[in-house]
């Protein structure tokens, strides 16, 4: 195994932000890109909309979404075989959410174990979850969530502010395109564990897209989980 592989998600994330932020290829960003990051973020921690999304011991909403396939994915039925790890993802733009893709995939054996299921949720179109599919060499879909609308459900959907949406322009990272919406609008990177009644187990959104949870950390609650149905 390299190390990379053995580092854990947070610290490839970190590892990946540094060189970032240094500016270093292939990226090659200047600073002043960097600090109109860091404003957008600063400002959505401060929103304090993270507080405001979903968390464990609510209801989660239910879904029906396609995958990008085409083929229609029911919360309900998914719940019927074991508990849910949702992860909500950006796009396949984002760097930092293809590693977290990546690090579930490594997970999803260790949640399969507990009889659970793993999809990821995005704004994106269908060939784009295709493309991140077989980029990230993913075998847990990514279902298409048009408009944001379970995003906006679960509390993480936000619009983008003005002097980020001229950046993202600036850098050819054309959200409406992406997703065919014209809103600009993204979700914040959530990740939850559904149990079988539809209850949120685990939470943890993060208006910081640079920090992410470990798969890891969901385990105690789907053994959890799985006790409770044996």
């Amino acid at each position: 195994m390299s190390l990379q592989a053995n580092m854990s998600l947070q610290a490839r994330l970190d590892a990946f932000k540094a060189d970032f932020e240094a500016g270093k290829p292939p990226y090659n960003v200047p600073p002043a890109v960097i600090e109109i990051m860091h404003r957008a973020t600063a400002e959505l921690i401060a929103s304090g909309a993270a507080q405001r999304a979903r968390k464990a011991g609510d209801v989660a909403p239910s879904f029906s979404l396609t995958d990008p396939d085409g083929n229609v994915v029911n919360s309900a039925d998914l719940l019927k075989r074991g508990p849910l790890v949702l992860s909500f993802y950006r796009g396949v733009w984002c760097p930092y959410c293809n590693m977290e893709l990546q690090a579930l995939e490594a997970a999803r054996p260790e949640f399969e174990k507990y009889g659970a299921s793993l999809v990821a949720i995005s704004p994106q179109t269908a060939p784009n979850s295709r493309k991140s599919v077989r980029q990230n060499k993913l075998s847990f879909p990514i279902l298409s969530d048009a408009n944001g609308e379970l995003a906006e459900a679960f509390g993480l959907r936000f619009r983008l502010p003005d002097y980020l949406v001229e950046l993202y322009k600036q850098l050819k990272n054309d959200l409406p395109s992406f997703n065919n919406d014209p809103s600009w609008t993204l979700p914040m990177p959530g990740r939850y564990v559904i149990g079988q009644d539809g209850v949120i187990l685990y939470s943890e959104v993060n208006p910081d897209y640079t920090r992410r949870p470990e798969p890891e950390d969901m385990i105690p609650v789907l053994q959890q989980a799985a006790a409770v149905k044996a």
